[in-house]
């Protein structure tokens, strides 16, 4: 498969944002129960690298990217952003609401699978803490936010793969 560039056609100020998703996930996820620990930071920190490599189909070349500055970004909205976690999530509700206007602007299937992608990592990291083998250790503050409600499902309709018909012809 041809690798594509997810951020071909955006603006400086929209790839900041689509790089910057990743972190504005984890804060969101892991400080919705009031208290960012240091599991879910390490394991987001390692999520991030593991997705270097672990989606070789589009979105290998993301992560790199998100990797290169994650911990920085992170910690640079954790330093800004309101301790409340109901105020907090409602200024990063509002940043990833961004991300609505820029999917389209994405070859749909670029755009759903970065959607599904932050989906998974926002469940990833409401997972990484608490609980006895990540049983009954999502918070329900954490389960309110997991499903990204904020962001549009990007509509993707793989395409129909015509059947070899080699059937003789009498």
């Amino acid at each position: 498969m041809v690798s594509e560039n997810i951020f071909e056609g955006l603006t400086t100020e929209e790839s900041a944002l689509v790089v910057d998703a990743v972190p504005l996930v984890t804060i969101l996820i892991a400080g919705a129960d009031g208290e960012i620990d240091a599991e879910e930071k390490a394991w987001s920190k390692k999520l991030t690298d593991i997705r270097t490599y672990a989606h070789p189909d589009l979105l290998n070349d993301y992560y790199i990217e998100v990797g290169k500055t994650f911990s920085d970004r992170m910690n640079h909205y954790m330093n800004e952003l309101p301790h409340s976690p109901e105020e907090r999530n409602i200024i990063i509700s509002e940043k990833l609401k961004g991300l609505n206007p820029i999917f389209p602007k994405m070859s749909p299937i670029m755009a759903k699978r970065l959607h599904t992608s932050l989906t998974s990592f926002a469940q990833h990291v409401a997972k990484a803490s608490g609980g006895f083998l990540g049983f009954g250790s999502i918070s329900k503050a954490e389960k309110q936010w997991m499903e990204l409600p904020m962001l549009d499902v990007p509509v993707y309709v793989e395409p129909e793969v015509e059947e070899d018909n080699n059937e003789a012809v009498e």
